[in-house]
Parts: structure tokens; C-alpha cells; sequence
């Protein structure tokens, strides 16, 4: 097997992009060309059901090309991780297609399925299942209890985070070491650096589908639109009465794990609920307003996606950081042109080991900023985590709402000057009036910790 992998080049190809970038014709298409099967790496999509909200390939477009990881977890299944994930791709399906002489091709929209299958960046501790019971408590309480265990690991999580808390505190509890040592340990393997561990196959080739955001935006609604016209309130309306309604009825409805996380799905809560003395204008008003709301929700996703790509690839250089190569969605009519054509040509140059003529997106920018750094924003009564969140914070319309109540209740606030903790990471001074950025009762307090870090959010995909 080893053998074959370093035959390979590349070993496998990752397609990423936010949600309507056409990541699975993309895919198709690499896979029919180059003897490639596809890899869903989308946490929604390994539940049966909801196909049309969670954007599943149809079945001819499964028959054009081999597809892996869609459809298998009962919906019932509310405690399947990134670990189950990982274990499942890497094992039965990357390592699989690397013996067959198959191109592993990895498709999707969940950061941390992906992140799961590119680095090593998930502790192999035999904790697979959060524990439920811990999730119940409330986030300060977690918090008290990780900081007492592994005050590290509690700096770098927000008190807010409790699913993330509640994973640290099983970690220490399972092997007895602090999941922020571990974490060290996990840097330091080779091949390993100060961003995670190193990459679990060599040479792999990303790519990511970008486009113009306002017309990206009107092809998102534009594809809500069709989902609706291919049977989406039909599609809630079956899997809430199947699956949920009853949940409601035992008060034990939980939008918060398994495929009820799902875009779209919470959105139409009111309207899947509303009770039958509703009048029709009612009902469609709150239909109307589940349309709106799952427009806006997955414009939003949207932009988080775009966001993961540019902080975890684009601005966080590393020696396990692979190149990435950008590929323009904008406009469709030019497809092949501009986005197949090119995918085509730079893994021909790689399957050659030859340097492709298209060049990778450039780093922008070599600076390292602390992504776990801890900042208490008294003024707004904010915990902020993170250098980039810290600097949002301070420039936010919000911020600046509580500066103006402030220097009206406080009028000595105009003579006060603007200060930077000693140990601010992020290495900047704020010159201007403390009233405009800071404040009296908005104090940073920066904790040194390692910008290494995990990434286990919560999924919620389209």
C-alpha cells in the first residue's frame, strides 16, 4: 500500500468552495476522467433522508461516478462524530482506493470532516461519543471544571463553547492527560508544526471553487427556489412527521446534533409545528418566513465556508499547509473553460511531477496571530477569543454603541488614553482614543497560550 501511495501523485484531491459552487459536478467530472471515486465529506449527508435539503447527488449522478460516505446513519443517530468519520473514509475507503489504483476524490462542505482526512489532527484517545450528560450542564460550570483539570486548554475555549469543553474534559478524563498536552504532542510528530499535525497523505492537491458573492448570493436563492419546485416542504413535512413530532411531544426535539442540525430544517420549525387552528394565511406567512430564513441562513453558511478556506489555507503558512488552487465559479457559461479545462491541466502536471502552468493562490501574509488568545471585553460583557475576533470586536457597530453610552455616562472617558495589555499577541497599538476602541471597563486580557488548535464545530451543511 505504501508503495502505491507514493506512486500516486497526488494522492488525493480535495474539492472545496462554499455551498453552490458546483464542488460535486467538479468532482464528477475528475472522477470519470481519471479513475477517481468520490468521498462525501459533508456531516449532514451521512444520514439517511432529507436528500433535497442536504443537497445529496442524485442517482444518475452516482452512476456516472462511484460515491462513498452518503446515506448510511439511521436519522434517529444523534452521537456520530468526525472520529466515526475518519475512521470509516481513511480505513475503508482512502486507503481501499489506493490499493485499487483509485483516486481518492474528497468532496464537501463540513471543515472538519475534511481537516479530519488531510491532517492528523484528531487524538486517536478512544473518546468517540460526547457525553450527553456533560453537554446538559451549563457552559460555566464546564468551564470551571476544565480550567481546574487543564487551564490551558480552558484559556482557549470560549465559556459559550460547551460541545468542544464537554470533549476536553472526556479526553482528560479517559487517558488522564490534559488535552492541551496532547495537543502538543500531536504538533511535535513529523511532519507536524505549530498549525496541527502533519499530513496523513503526501502530496495532495486542493482545490477551491470561489466566485463573485452577490452572484453567488442570487444562485444560492436561486437554488433554494428549486428545491422548493423539487419537493422541499413535502421532503420537512414527511421526515418532521416521521421523525421529530413525536421528539416535540416528549419535549425531547433537539436541534442540536445529528441531522436536525440540518440548514433548513430548524428553519421551518414554526411552520412544521404550527397547530391546525391556524388559519391558511398563517400558514403561508410562516412558510414564507422558512423560505427567508434558509435563504439567509445558507448565505451565511456560505461565507463561513470561504472563511475556513482562507484562515486555515491562505494565512496560516506552514510546511503542512498544501497549495491551493483557485478556480473561478463566477461565471457558469464559461465552466469548462475556467474551472474544468484548468483542474485538468495542473493534475496532469502533477500526475507528471512536473510544476503546473497555473500557479497556486499565494499566502497572503506570513504573520501568525494567536486563534485562541483570550480577551474580555467588560464594556460589551463579551469573551472574545481570538486575535482577528478581538480586533473584529473593537471595530464592530455594536462595540462602538457601548463607547458612545459610555463617554456620555463617563465624560472624563474623552481624556483617557487608548492601552494594550503587555501581553497582547497580536502586537498592536492602539493609538486612537480609548473611547473609540478600547474604553474604560473594556480591558484585554490576553492569555500566552499555543495557536495550535482542533477544529470540531458544530456541523451544519447544505
Amino acid at each position: 500500500m505504501g508503495a502505491l501511495r507514493r506512486a500516486m501523485v497526488p494522492s488525493l484531491v480535495v474539492i472545496l468552495g462554499a455551498t453552490g459552487t458546483g464542488k460535486s459536478k467538479l468532482a464528477i467530472e475528475i472522477g470519470k476522467r481519471l479513475q477517481g471515486e468520490i468521498i462525501s465529506a459533508d456531516s449532514m449527508q451521512v444520514y439517511q433522508g432529507l436528500d433535497i435539503i442536504t443537497n445529496k447527488v442524485t442517482t444518475e449522478e452516482r452512476i456516472q461516478c462511484r460515491h462513498h460516505m452518503i446515506g448510511f446513519v439511521d436519522p434517529l443517530v444523534s452521537t456520530y462524530t468526525v472520529v466515526d468519520f475518519r475512521n470509516k473514509a481513511v480505513a475503508s475507503n482512502i486507503d481501499d482506493m489506493h490499493k485499487r489504483n483509485k483516486l481518492p476524490v474528497i468532496v464537501g462542505g463540513t471543515n472538519y470532516y475534511i481537516e479530519s482526512l488531510l491532517w492528523k489532527v484528531l487524538l486517536d484517545t478512544g473518546v468517540s461519543v460526547i457525553d450527553l450528560e456533560l453537554e446538559k450542564l451549563g457552559g460555566a460550570e464546564l468551564h470551571k471544571r476544565l480550567a481546574e483539570v487543564d487551564p490551558e486548554m480552558a484559556a482557549m475555549l470560549h465559556p459559550n463553547d460547551k460541545r468542544k469543553i464537554a470533549r476536553s474534559l472526556q479526553i482528560h478524563e479517559e487517558t488522564g492527560i490534559p488535552h492541551s498536552r496532547l495537543l502538543v504532542e500531536q504538533r511535535g510528530q513529523e511532519g507536524g508544526d505549530g498549525l496541527g499535525g502533519p499530513l496523513r497523505y503526501p502530496d495532495p492537491c486542493i482545490f477551491w471553487l470561489h466566485a463573485n458573492m452577490e452572484v453567488l448570493d442570487k444562485r444560492l436563492d436561486t437554488r433554494v427556489d428549486d428545491m422548493l419546485s423539487a419537493g422541499l416542504i413535502e421532503e420537512l413535512r414527511d421526515f418532521h412527521i416521521r421523525y421529530n413530532q413525536q421528539k416535540i411531544q416528549d419535549h425531547s426535539q433537539d436541534y442540536q446534533h445529528g441531522i436536525f442540525q440540518s440548514i433548513g430544517f430548524k428553519e421551518f420549525h414554526d411552520y412544521l409545528t404550527a397547530p391546525e387552528s391556524c388559519t391558511q394565511q398563517e400558514k403561508d406567512s410562516l412558510r414564507h418566513k422558512g423560505i427567508e430564513a434558509l435563504k439567509i441562513a445558507t448565505r451565511r453558511y456560505a461565507r463561513k465556508q470561504n472563511k475556513w478556506v482562507r484562515n486555515r489555507f491562505l494565512r496560516r503558512p506552514g510546511d503542512n499547509v498544501p497549495a491551493v488552487y483557485g478556480l473561478d465559479v463566477t461565471d457558469v457559461s464559461r465552466w469548462e473553460e475556467t474551472v474544468l479545462d484548468p483542474a485538468l491541466q495542473i493534475l496532469d502536471s502533477l500526475s507528471k511531477h512536473a510544476k503546473p502552468a497555473i500557479a497556486p493562490i499565494r499566502v497572503q501574509g506570513v504573520e501568525q496571530r494567536n486563534k485562541r488568545s483570550r480577551h474580555t471585553c467588560d464594556l460589551c460583557d463579551k469573551v472574545i477569543i481570538g486575535d482577528l475576533e478581538w480586533t473584529a470586536h473593537l471595530k464592530s457597530k455594536k462595540h462602538h454603541h457601548h463607547v458612545r453610552k459610555k463617554r456620555k455616562s463617563d465624560p472624563s472617558c474623552d481624556q483617557s488614553q487608548s492601552t494594550s495589555s503587555p501581553s497582547d499577541s497580536v502586537g498592536e497599538t492602539l493609538s486612537k482614543d480609548s473611547c473609540d476602541t478600547v474604553a474604560p471597563g473594556c480591558g484585554e486580557h490576553t492569555s500566552q497560550v499555543s495557536s495550535g488548535t482542533t477544529h470540531e464545530e458544530v456541523p451544519v451543511t447544505l
